[in-house]
């Protein structure tokens, strides 16, 4: 620790208002000693992080952290504030501000001594110390470890290495869990993670370590933070009556803890309320509770439930499950839709017609290597609805999904039901799955469930639906959308062009901007798509480019309203914009979403509608402007593309112009100023 925190990087008086000014003021800190390179570029990084969950602790502390390839060398600032800073905790403002700085590629020694620090900071003794604490060079001995007990110590770091140990009656061994006592204490394993890894990870299992101690129970935690993780002893898990997950993440190998009591919720709450959680897993326990995959055969918990908070509501959970059938279908789309686009350019618009390459190819013919790319495009293309419906049944029901999932979207494309039928598909085998999972068997059958009795009944079950029951109605309402856009022209096509427009912008690669992506590709893929759907999927495109090469126009035509970090953002902007990535808007949205966010959604509605006017037609899924010669109308298809970024570009000038200028900060020089609209700081792309 001796080289990660000196007194040049500790400020007894710290004069910050903000958590972002604090930041930047222990921030500048670290510059002026060589240990950071950026500092806009690692305090988006830190305001990234942020954005993620916010660092305040109840206690007064305040540890903003992050990773950043604008960090030399692990290193630590400590600043104390007497007005304190508001940093999101529960209980009011922070006192004591901890800057924790890790390079991208940390090793494991310097991320275990940070994460002793986090430990020493569940210690009052040690933050009564530092609030006390005269002078600088004090304060960093303090956190270095040069008095007895505090962080860095022998004994302190011991404590990370291996989870657990440092808590006096924890069961710790194999020895201690396999001793007959006829009065033993409850035990319980526990599992903690963050985002990042460094600090709240560790913070946690102190927490419960030391409420666990004063409840008079055994409790072992396995910390899985950026450093590894040591896995608990197998034995110490069986010997386990309870279970507590403390994450933001997901925890790996989970199924290792399967049939056990178990709470599961953020690290937050194992800091902030240790004793709750004990407390809840107890009562578990005295009523039987036990995990789903005890009785299933499944591991703990779906992909939705595992990446997403406790208590969610079903239509929350509904949408992830979606998202879930689309995010694996996207690149399917991608790669298929590209190759028969450029099986289309190279072979002309009547490859579609041409004989099969296992019959006919010829090397030195470009009809032939046309209609090959246009083949393979078209195999791919035929796994979107079962890799849709097979993905949306595993984030409802984890592997055991899968086979239900995949059956009833090939049985989709078989009876005609298309895009609507892999979506009810989807949910019919996780629904079906999720209700055998909850019937209770003999634990000698329990083994076969997952591989023989689930994929069985599951896959019968949704055949029948899907064949006889819901799947000529889906068919039928999949043919009367088909007809229905086929059938749009004029003012219908330019109000369907501006909708899509506003949604591609509204949340720039989140779930509206991809209901309506998917709303597109699903026009597209089929071998004959119709002109209508060619159209949509040509105004859908030309709207997803409008935001981040309108926020690149901006910063070039007016870059004193944008920070240093915006500028730079804005380069790569042009780039992301070309390529058909509206996510290169996201850091901009972050810092100004009242602006930015209106602005790109009226330039998105612009050129969604100019593009249904001119007739703009598109076979490819992706591609940006790299796919332009494969456009129909591609002069007029540029002008609409160039309309709405001109349009967003203009009212984000005017109405950044129409903000008061915040006061800038000092020792930053230029575009270091705080920004304002609220000083809410950009975050990394």
């Amino acid at each position: 620790m001796s080289d990660m925190i000196t007194a040049e990087l500790v400020d007894l008086d710290l004069s910050a208002d903000t958590k972002e000014a604090a930041a930047r003021a222990l921030a500048e800190r670290m510059v002026a000693l060589g240990r950071v390179t950026d500092l806009d570029g690692f305090l988006a990084d830190v305001a990234a992080r942020e954005a993620q969950m916010p660092t305040g602790l109840d206690g007064g502390i305040g540890i903003p952290h992050c990773r950043s390839e604008h960090v030399t060398e692990p290193t630590l600032a400590f600043g104390r504030s007497a007005a304190g800073i508001d940093f999101g905790a529960a209980d009011g403002p922070a006192d004591l501000v901890f800057l924790i700085a890790a390079p991208a590629g940390a090793d494991d020694a310097h991320l275990t001594i940070l994460s002793s620090l986090a430990r020493q900071l569940m210690n009052a003794e040690f933050t009564d110390a530092l609030r006390s604490v005269g002078d600088a060079g004090a304060a960093a001995a303090l956190i270095r470890g040069e008095e007895a007990g505090s962080p860095g110590s022998e004994d302190s770091e011991d404590s990370v290495a291996a989870p657990g140990a440092a808590s006096p009656g924890a069961a710790t061994d194999t020895t201690t869990v396999a001793a007959a006592e006829e009065e033993r204490p409850f035990r319980v394993v526990a599992v903690t993670s963050c985002p990042t890894g460094i600090a709240h990870t560790y913070m946690a299992a102190e927490s419960l370590e030391n409420a666990g101690r004063d409840a008079g129970i055994e409790i072992v935690v396995e910390t899985q933070g950026s450093a590894g993780f040591t896995r608990l002893d197998p034995a110490v898990i069986a010997a386990a009556d309870g279970v507590i997950f403390a994450h933001d993440v997901p925890v790996r190998e989970k199924d290792r803890f399967a049939g056990k009591p178990t709470v599961d919720t953020g690290v937050k709450a194992a800091i902030n309320r240790p004793a709750d959680l004990i407390t809840e897993v107890r009562g578990k326990a005295e009523r039987g509770e036990v995990t789903a995959a005890a009785t299933s055969g499944a591991s703990g918990g779906t992909p939705v439930e595992r990446a997403g908070d406790s208590g969610e509501g079903y239509g929350t959970k509904l949408r992830k499950w979606l998202m879930s059938g689309v995010s694996y279908m996207v690149p399917f789309v991608a790669a298929g839709g590209l190759l028969i686009a450029l099986g289309f350019a190279i072979g002309g618009y009547e490859i579609n017609e041409a004989p099969s390459v296992m019959d006919h190819f010829v090397w030195t013919q470009a009809d032939s290597w046309g209609a090959l790319l246009f083949q393979i495009g078209g195999v791919a293309f035929g796994f979107l609805v079962p890799v849709l419906a097979g993905y949306i049944a595993y984030g409802m029901a984890d592997r055991p999904g899968l086979v239900p999932g995949f059956v009833g979207g090939a049985i989709s494309l078989t009876i005609n039901a298309g895009f609507l039928g892999g979506l009810a598909a989807g949910l019919i085998a996780g629904g079906v799955v999720i209700a055998i999972q909850k019937v209770r068997i003999p634990a000698a059958l329990r083994g076969i469930m997952p591989v023989v009795v689930i994929p069985l009944i599951s896959a019968a079950v949704v055949g029948f639906l899907m064949f006889v029951v819901i799947g000529k109605p889906i068919a039928e309402a999949q043919k009367g959308m088909t007809d229905w856009l086929n059938g749009l022209t004029g003012t219908n096509a330019v109000l369907l062009g501006a909708l899509l427009g506003l949604m591609m912008c509204f949340d720039l690669g989140g779930p509206v901007n991809k209901v309506a992506y998917t709303f597109a590709t699903a026009g597209i893929a089929v071998a004959s798509p119709s002109d209508s759907a060619m159209k949509i999927m040509a105004a859908v495109m030309a709207a997803g480019m409008v935001p981040p090469l309108a926020m690149a126009l901006a910063t070039t035509v007016r870059g004193k309203l944008f920070n240093r970090t915006e500028r730079e953002n804005g380069k790569a902007a042009w780039v992301l914009g070309a390529s058909f990535i509206s996510e290169g808007a996201i850091p901009f949205a972050a810092a100004d979403p009242l602006r930015v966010i209106p602005a790109s959604m009226v330039g998105g509605a612009v050129t969604g509608a100019l593009s249904m006017t001119f007739g703009a037609t598109l076979r490819a899924p992706h591609g940006g402007i790299f796919v332009v010669p494969l456009i129909g109308n591609p002069f007029l298809y540029l002008v609409a593309i160039a309309a709405g970024v001109c349009v967003t570009a203009a009212l984000v000038i005017v109405l950044k112009g129409l903000r008061k200028p915040a006061p800038a900060t000092t020792g930053a020089g230029e575009g270091a100023s705080a920004p304002s609209a609220g000083t809410k700081q950009p975050v990394a792309a």
